[in-house]
């Protein structure tokens, strides 16, 4: 499933819409009225009620990834490349609901305004209940290269998701994490782990979890002055051969025009060469380090 940015919410769902979602359609109406009540704060840019409509959890997690990256809060959380979808026209087609959280999936033209003609797709909204329900966040599925659940979909057949994990409540509400002070040198964590799955930590705050990816992430906190410390794990999972390419590192990113990013910490297999499944090292801010990533005379 491919993640958008947990920074969605959506309009009122139709009538008719509601009366063709599966059981539950009570949890359903209150889970798309939420979620219409978060995004239109969303597109007022409300601060206080976007508090009011996300989950705690996330709250923090976005506020201490938007710091971390030296940003303004609560402003940038606004700054989106497109506003979040509406629901209108969407069907909902599967409502799961597990203890305190609950996920529904909505199928149809997924709008995101960035122009072109939308396509049958599906979203999935998650939320959590901490004395009412609360927006946590969303996940697009494109189904481009799955024409054949497509078709499924629009003829009514819900088998894949209702097989599908992803689209089902998990019953548990994550922790709400610590927030950090705002970053001294922002920091990325750049992971490649075709066929396998990677976790890592820096410093205290900062986890991170990789699977079959290429991707980087913020490290939350940024890095410190001294020494920073580093930790990772790496799994193989179904489908992989052991045998595939591995590459974990850590970038400092300068704030100074023109100075490329600087890499702090590496571990780099080629295709083919033994893996070492554990690791940890460090690596140093000094004042020689930092010159080259702030410019002092602002």
């Amino acid at each position: 499933m491919t993640r958008i940015l947990a920074i969605f919410a959506v309009l009122l769902l139709p009538a008719a819409a509601l009366a063709q979602a599966p059981a539950g359609a009570n949890t359903g109406s209150a889970l798309v009225s939420t979620y219409g009540t978060w995004r239109n704060a969303m597109l007022r840019k409300d601060f206080p009620a976007w508090q009011r409509t996300t989950a705690q959890h996330r709250q923090v997690e976005m506020r201490n990834r938007i710091v971390s990256e030296k940003r303004a809060f609560p402003s940038t959380l606004f700054d989106l490349p497109a506003p979040p979808p509406p629901l209108d026209g969407l069907k909902m087609i599967h409502l799961s609901q597990k203890g305190p959280t609950a996920k529904a999936a909505f199928f149809g033209k997924v709008d995101f305004g960035v122009g072109g003609t939308p396509t049958d797709n599906v979203l999935v909204l998650s939320f959590v209940n901490t004395g009412g329900w609360r927006y946590d966040r969303a996940d697009f599925v494109n189904l481009a290269g799955l024409p054949d659940v497509r078709k499924e979909l629009a003829a009514g057949d819900l088998k894949y998701v209702a097989e599908t994990p992803d689209f089902q409540a998990s019953g548990v509400v994550p922790p709400t994490a610590a927030s950090v002070s705002p970053a001294k040198y922002i920091a990325k964590v750049y992971v490649f782990c075709p066929g396998r799955e990677v976790e890592m930590q820096v410093n205290q705050f900062s986890r991170h979890r990789f699977v079959n990816a290429k991707e980087a992430e913020v490290v939350i906190g940024g890095a410190l002055d001294g020494a920073n410390s580093v930790v990772y794990t790496v799994k193989p999972i179904e489908g992989g051969t052991g045998k595939e390419a591995l590459a974990i590192r850590v970038y400092l990113m300068s704030e100074i025009d023109g100075t490329k990013p600087i890499k702090a910490f590496e571990y780099q297999i080629n295709e083919g060469e033994a893996l070492k499944n554990f690791g940890k090292g460090t690596f140093t801010v000094d004042a020689a380090t930092a010159a080259k990533l702030v410019n002092r005379s602002r």
